[in-house]
């Protein structure tokens, strides 16, 4: 900044003495501020990040990353969790808490991803009593469908209840004591991925029994696609439980938003429930998942080919299982020889795969570029293709669909074009509903 000296000067006559010592104390002073040299930038990265600074952070955090949202929460209670081996929370989350909310040194010192059960019960003085496990078990290496029983974690010590089989909703027993219950849960965006399936009857025990629920959310790595057949309310099954497309493209938070507001749960009852969001997240960023949401979506790719290429699973087609590229490739004996083929072999995940030792004919779909929606044109093909199309769906398929007019439309020969204009205003109307739970 430049003061102009002669203007001071200047205006000396026309003032008193007195007036004239304090003009000049005045602009000194000033001068002397203004030449100060500046104090230096540090840049050095500080020792800790509290949680003030982290609010106004723009760095991308999952609801179970937001740890300064529900632990205080959680303070003097009993608490269960729903969960499995997605329930991660990022190092760097972990490292901003350091001494404000439980006024404790957090000492973290490897840069690795850490389980919440396993935060919560070493880390914090969070009275953590109770594990309840979905499909796949709660370290996730059952198979789909496999019978996963209560047991003990070998790690915590903790309770485990399976919420798999013939017990999918937890009991008042299994409830007792539980003061108050988190869910954290990666999902994946397909109707028929049973996470959500799961989600709908811990809402509703929470609701018989007045226990408040605590989602933490995650995105839905499949982002903001929504296509597919709308679910006929005579086709309910634990694949299909409300009358929403394939694809939803909801996040678990949003979903549960909707599942009460719609008034989806036994009786129309609601769920006391806290949503604690994801912060700086954004519908259409692309997300990768610290881990596998289930034994057979190993990567990103499968993930994004899971709801398309499920279908496969109501017919006599492989979708991969028992092969390092489940939902990338899929094939049977039945389909025409090509340059393609694989073997399947029992693996983690898949101990009696479907064609388990046979040759099978198909495709492999493993570097095609990512899909933007529900993709029918492998359903359609191999069913052309296949030498025994009476033998080709089966009674699953209806229940994956949720409707009985996608079989009849393929085995009439519709056009993909046609069924997908069979489903406009299906999803025009869901849109509309899904308008107001969406929370990004």
């Amino acid at each position: 900044m430049i003061y102009d000296l002669g203007f001071v000067f200047r205006l000396m006559p026309m003032l008193s003495v007195v007036r004239r010592l304090v003009l000049l104390f005045l602009f000194f002073s000033l001068l002397l501020v203004s030449c100060k040299a500046p104090a230096p930038i540090n840049y050095s990265v500080p020792a800790q990040t509290t949680v003030k600074s982290r609010i106004k952070s723009t760095k991308f955090l999952t609801g179970a990353d937001n740890v300064k949202s529900y632990l205080s929460l959680l303070k003097n209670k009993k608490v269960g969790i729903v969960t499995n081996q997605t329930g991660l929370i990022s190092f760097d989350s972990i490292y901003t808490i350091y001494d404000s909310i439980l006024q404790s040194h957090i000492d973290v010192t490897v840069n690795k991803n850490i389980h919440i059960v396993d935060y919560i019960k070493e880390k914090t003085k969070i009275d953590i009593v109770k594990i309840y496990a979905p499909e796949h078990g709660f370290r996730g290496t059952a198979d789909a469908g496999e019978l996963v029983v209560d047991g003990k974690d070998s790690r915590t010590g903790l309770p485990i209840i399976s919420l798999y089989g013939n017990n999918k909703k937890p009991s008042p027993e299994q409830l007792l004591g539980i003061d108050v219950l988190i869910f954290d849960i990666q999902d994946v965006g397909a109707r028929f991925y049973t996470y959500i399936s799961s989600l709908h009857y811990v809402m509703e025990a929470c609701a018989e029994n007045k226990v408040p629920l605590i989602i933490l959310d995650r995105p839905n790595p499949n982002g903001n696609i929504v296509d597919g057949p709308i679910l006929e309310k005579e086709y309910t099954s634990f694949v299909g439980m409300h009358p929403i497309p394939v694809l939803h493209g909801m996040t678990i938070g949003e979903y549960a938003l909707m599942i009460n507001g719609e008034k989806w749960l036994k009786d129309s009852i609601q769920c006391h429930v806290k949503i604690v969001p994801c912060e700086n997240y954004k519908r259409e960023m692309p997300y990768s998942l610290l881990a596998k949401p289930s034994p057979n979506l190993p990567n990103d790719h499968a993930i994004n080919l899971y709801a398309s290429l499920c279908f496969f699973e109501g017919t006599n087609v492989s979708v991969g299982r028992g092969t390092d590229k489940q939902f990338q490739i899929y094939g049977s004996p039945y389909l025409t020889q090509n340059h393609f083929s694989f073997v399947p072999l029992p693996n983690v995940g898949a101990k009696e795969p479907l064609y388990n030792g046979r040759e099978c004919c198909g495709e492999d779909l493993s570097e095609i570029p990512k899909v933007t929606r529900l993709e029918l044109k492998w359903l359609i093909k191999s069913y052309k293709e296949t030498e025994e199309q009476p033998k080709f769906f089966n009674s699953f398929f209806t229940k994956l669909a949720g409707t009985k007019k996608l079989q009849q439309q393929i085995e009439s020969g519709v056009s993909e074009e046609d069924i997908r204009e069979s489903w406009k205003k299906g999803l025009e109307d869901f849109r509309a509903m899904r308008q107001k739970y969406l929370i990004y």
